[in-house]
């Protein structure tokens, strides 16, 4: 009988799908095969709808477990827990204390099978009854603290999620970082993806690891001791070389799949930004009749994707053998720890009833202490994955931050001093006479020392309107942009003596933008509300604007002016209308100086006057970048750029 017992016990530890019987009593996913499958089923899939361009091959990092990875996992954790009474660091603590809780009614749990030994062995009616009571109340308590545990695991991901997101917002966004990130700088791929994708993916992998990396440790040191007391020294030693021996194989395994990972996001990104250049450029690409090359070039970015995933199978498939081989190993492991005391005669003075719970209770200790080692192990997959987001997030965080000193150093005047995030809208700026001062400026790309202008000396005073011409590529729009401060001039002096905003200066941008809301929100754009105030007088004006810029059908078409509207706005606006939408924008805000970026190109001669002069009775003085004679009665002077860097200044005369 004892035997028979001991054969089952073995088969037990042995057999994962005898195991998986087992699982109600211990209620804990001690199945390797099943938690492994399900991991490989889910691996891929976790990795989608990524936009986004990659870098050059020469230009790819190869995140590894090592010492940057501890820095940055570190300086994002400070993030995630700003302080020790934060919301982030109680939440923790009160699923600390939830799984600890759920692991002592564990244990309780894994004691049930060798008290049934002994009720059953002694034909204790009585006693199995209550023995049977007490396990189904204790299952069920443990299902709801599991169930609790993982209701805060999910709390923490989303609150984690919300400040990684909003300090990457913060960098991100403040001066102009997003423009310099996104146009002037190439060394940090897709950070669209990173701030969306790639934290949202770190913080819910972050959040499944939370609460067996938190309660490791007690476990290990408790049934630890509980393992020594039933085997001696033998019994642990023997876990512990195991589970060292298996880290250090599967850290072995573990390393190409975090450089290999991070390439496939890369060309991932090249997969979904093709289809989204078809998206946007989908009436382009059909005039010139491209579905054919477009679905080669598709295709063939689609192909070299799944080559890369093929090798990262490849690679995950010797990590998945020593994984699933060190999980069946440890269940035979367990088997030969309970088989040494019994042969060698330390419970030879047991009945075989004493024995038989004896040999339960002990199989319980030591499998659940193999199975915390075993867990540990195949987090390492999970753990792959987060050294990736680890690495593009850090990286990224770590470019923002010195980007975000540089921008402070060079800001003029930060936004906040220009009043953007005032709900009621900008303060009027104090009276000035001129609102540019460059002396002797040198303008070059900043990928390039071929100069576009040389020492250029001009100052753009209220009521002298300047017009910019010259060929393609003599740095017309270059010179708005050192104007703007999005580049800044190799040489020289760039002063701008005014605020920007309404009763400052204002740019339209060659390509109109526009963003996701209601019409009324594209008119007041950047203000967030309503300028000077909301009520029925606001409406007024936004609608008499739209009509003076030929857009009061526009109205019509959106079913009012704050109406949500569910398309893109480039999608349903021509070209004209937008730059028409533009100029019912740049009415509303009313700035001193307007500086337009051929923001007429789409408009015919005689929808351009009309703008002009309607924006002149408004009291703008333009700085206008345009190639039509007809703009010239707009201006009091005319800048041509020559090419070289050569430039001439000329006052237009008044007919």
């Amino acid at each position: 009988m004892l035997g028979q017992r001991i054969s089952f016990v073995s088969m037990v530890c042995s057999q994962p799908t005898i195991f998986s019987i087992w699982k109600p009593f211990f209620l804990h996913g001690l199945d390797p095969l099943q938690n492994n499958v399900d991991t490989l089923n889910n691996y891929f899939l976790r990795l989608n709808y990524i936009l986004g361009f990659s870098l050059p091959p020469h230009l790819l990092f190869r995140p590894r477990l090592d010492l940057q990875f501890l820095q940055r996992f570190l300086q994002i954790l400070k993030v995630l827990f700003p302080s020790w009474s934060s919301q982030n660091a109680l939440m923790f603590l009160t699923l600390l204390c939830l799984t600890l809780l759920e692991q002592l009614v564990i244990y309780q749990v894994g004691l049930i099978p060798s008290q049934y030994y002994g009720v059953l062995g002694n034909k204790d009616l009585e006693g199995f009854k209550a023995l049977t009571f007490l396990a189904v109340m204790l299952i069920v308590l443990n299902s709801t603290l599991k169930s609790f545990d993982q209701f805060t695991c999910n709390l923490l991901y989303v609150s984690w999620r919300k400040d990684l997101t909003e300090h990457l917002h913060c960098l991100y966004f403040r001066g102009r970082v997003y423009y310099t990130l996104n146009v002037l700088r190439d060394d940090i791929d897709n950070p669209d993806q990173r701030i969306s994708q790639d934290v949202e993916r770190f913080c819910r992998q972050l959040s499944s690891m939370a609460s067996k990396l938190i309660v490791s440790p007690f476990i290990l040191v408790y049934y630890t001791y509980q393992c020594f007391q039933s085997t001696g020294w033998l019994g642990p030693v023997s876990i512990f070389g195991y589970f060292i021996l298996g880290t250090m194989v599967n850290k072995t395994l573990m390393g190409p799949i975090v450089t290999k990972l991070v390439h496939q996001e890369k060309l991932e990104g090249d997969f979904r930004f093709k289809h989204m250049q078809i998206r946007v450029n989908a009436e382009p690409a059909a005039f010139y009749r491209a579905g054919h090359v477009e679905h080669m070039r598709t295709d063939r970015r689609l192909q070299i994707l799944l080559q890369t995933q093929r090798e990262l199978m490849s690679k995950e498939l010797w990590l998945y053998i020593g994984i699933n081989t060190f999980d069946y190993l440890g269940s035979i492991l367990s088997y030969v720890v309970i088989a040494i005391p019994i042969f060698s005669g330390v419970y030879g003075d047991l009945s075989p009833a004493e024995l038989s719970t004896l040999v339960s209770k002990n199989a319980f200790v030591c499998i659940y202490l193999i199975s915390c080692f075993t867990q540990l192990i195949d987090l390492s997959t999970t753990l792959s994955d987060v050294a990736g987001y680890t690495h593009r997030i850090g990286q990224l965080r770590e470019t923002l931050l010195d980007m975000s000193l540089k921008s402070q150093d060079c800001e003029i005047l930060g936004e906040s001093e220009w009043g953007l995030d005032k709900a009621s809208g900008w303060p009027a700026a104090e009276p000035a006479d001129t609102a540019f001062l460059l002396e002797r400026v040198s303008i070059s790309a900043p990928s390039s020392d071929k100069p576009l202008i040389k020492d250029l000396s001009l100052k753009i005073s209220e009521g002298q309107s300047l017009l910019i011409t010259g060929n393609t590529g003599t740095g017309k729009t270059s010179l708005l942009r050192v104007l703007g401060g999005l580049w800044t001039s190799t040489r020289g002096s760039v002063q701008m003596l005014t605020d920007f905003g309404p009763h400052g200066v204002l740019f339209l941008p060659q390509k109109p933008f526009f963003t996701d809301g209601t019409l009324r929100e594209q008119v007041i754009y950047p203000l967030k509300e309503v300028y000077p105030d909301s009520g029925s007088a606001d409406d007024e004006r936004i609608l008499r604007f739209l009509e003076l810029a030929g857009l009061s059908n526009l109205v019509a078409r959106t079913e009012g002016l704050d109406q949500q509207v569910d398309w893109n706005w480039y999608d349903v606006l021509s070209p004209g209308e937008m730059q028409r939408l533009s100029f019912a924008r740049l009415f509303y805000l009313q700035p001193k100086y307007a500086v337009l970026d051929e923001a007429t190109s789409a408009l015919t001669e005689e929808v351009e006057n009309e703008l002009y002069r309607i924006g002149q009775q408004l009291g703008m003085t333009f700085i206008s970048v345009g190639h039509r004679q007809s703009l010239e009665k707009f201006h009091s002077f005319v800048l041509k750029l020559c090419g070289g860097g050569r430039w001439e200044l000329m006052r237009i005369k008044v007919e």
